[in-house]
Formats: structure tokens, C-alpha cells, sequence
């Protein structure tokens, strides 16, 4: 597989200032809750146990995980967090899918509707860019003296990975979504650790954008990262970080 992945986005969220870290970390204790509502215990919740992956590739403290799974039960017991997936388009035509998890659909509807319209671009329907992403399990892991691409390799192969491609400092292993909890799971057993580990909508291409609509496409992607109720943000533009990093 060919191509970039979101690796060089999560260079630099990680790289963020603290008040954008702990925004990621509100964010990631919501998901975690919410895999956790009816069944707490990863060990036979293996959406939880993804999620709880997810969480530490992105340094999440482990009394914040403990934490946010304990609020299953309490807090958020009484709330109905649904997840709600919007597709449409940013400035110079660019996909965008952006996930959710709300307790309010009318409130998060209208905010993701504003903010993609007033940042020149405009929610569609559902399936208007979906074909053109593929949905993955992305595990991304460091490039190390002691971590070489053949045993990787061999052991993305025996977990039953699709692929593996090797970046300038990082192996990413791509799975199918079904495959992804058995995957993660055996190279954790291998004594791997992540730093980004996630279902994930891949761009089948990427597409270039300059001046203004690179701009507006920029604060599209910071005012949709600020709002409480967005999860992720897929999309198929190759950002200026990405371009000085290769």
C-alpha cells in the first residue's frame, strides 16, 4: 500500500500545547466510557480494548483510562452518547468525514453544518465521499534500533496484518476492521507498543490545496478539532506538514 497515512496529523496533535492535549483526552475519555457502558472489563469487551489501545498510543495516563471507564457506570450511565458519522466537502472540493458521538444530534448536526459552511465547504449525504476512503485497522508503531523491519514484518504476518509499510521512522501495519482487535492484541503480546492505534478511514488518493482554500481548509480542521462532540476527521488533503516531513 502506498501513500501517506494520518501518521504525520498525529506528529503533530501529539506535539500540541497541553490545553489541546487535555482537549484529546476529554475526547478519548467519552469513547472510553462509552465502550465501556454495559460491559466494563476489556478482557471480553473488545471494543473497549481497542479503545483503551487507542488511548495509550496517544500517552494517555492510565488513571484517566480507569477513570473514564469507571464513569460508564456513573455519570454518563444516565446519557444515550450515540455515534453519528457526516459527510461532505471543504474548500477546493476536499472529502471529509467527520465522526461523532453525541448526546444531542440536532446540536451537533447544526455545529458541523456551520462550521464546514462558514470555513467554505458544505455537508452531503451520507455515501458522497465515503467511496473514496478505504476503512483499516491502522497501527502505527516506532522505528527503533532494536525493531527491525523483518521482524515486523513477521510478526504483522503471523497476527494476520494485510500490510506493512515502512516510513522514514515508523512500521505501519494496515488490517481489515474485523482483524484489527486480534492484531493489536497479538503484537501487544510481542511486547510492540503503539503510537497511533485505530480503526481508521484511509484516502484512496490525496488531492493538493493552495493559498486561501489551503487556509480556510486549515481552519475548517481547528474549528471541527475544538468541538466537544467531534471524535475524528477524515479527510483526503495532503497538508503542508505532511509535504516538509517526507
Amino acid at each position: 500500500m502506498s501513500g501517506h497515512s494520518k501518521w504525520h496529523n498525529i506528529q503533530a496533535k501529539k506535539g500540541k500545547a497541553d490545553a489541546a492535549r487535555g482537549k484529546i483526552f476529554t475526547k478519548l475519555g467519552r469513547e472510553l466510557a462509552v465502550a465501556a457502558k454495559g460491559n466494563p472489563n476489556p478482557a471480553t469487551n473488545s471494543k473497549l480494548a481497542d479503545v483503551i489501545a487507542k488511548a495509550k498510543a496517544a500517552n494517555m495516563p492510565n488513571d484517566n483510562i480507569e477513570r473514564s471507564i469507571k464513569k460508564a457506570a456513573g455519570e454518563m450511565g444516565d446519557k444515550d452518547y450515540k455515534e453519528l458519522t457526516y459527510e461532505g466537502y471543504g474548500a477546493g472540493g476536499a472529502a471529509v468525514i467527520v465522526t461523532t458521538l453525541t448526546d444531542n444530534i440536532n446540536r451537533t448536526a447544526s455545529d458541523v453544518r456551520a462550521i464546514m459552511s462558514k470555513c467554505g465547504g458544505s455537508l452531503g449525504m451520507t455515501g458522497c465521499v465515503s467511496y473514496m476512503f478505504d476503512t483499516k485497522g491502522l497501527i502505527v508503531v516506532e522505528r527503533t534500533p532494536t525493531l527491525d523491519e523483518d521482524t515486523v514484518t513477521e510478526y504483522a504476518i503471523d497476527a494476520g496484518a494485510d500490510d506493512v509499510v515502512t516510513a522514514e521512522d515508523v512500521f505501519e501495519i494496515y488490517t481489515a476492521p474485523e482483524a484489527f482487535s486480534a492484531v493489536r492484541s497479538y503484537l501487544e503480546e510481542k511486547g510492540l507498543t503503539f503510537l497511533q492505534a485505530e480503526i481508521s478511514m484511509i484516502p484512496q488518493s490525496k488531492i493538493v490545496l493552495e493559498g486561501e482554500k489551503l487556509e480556510l481548509f486549515q481552519k475548517m480542521l481547528e474549528k471541527l478539532d475544538e468541538n466537544d462532540d467531534v471524535q475524528e476527521v477524515y479527510h483526503n488533503v495532503e497538508l503542508p506538514e505532511e509535504e516538509e516531513e517526507d
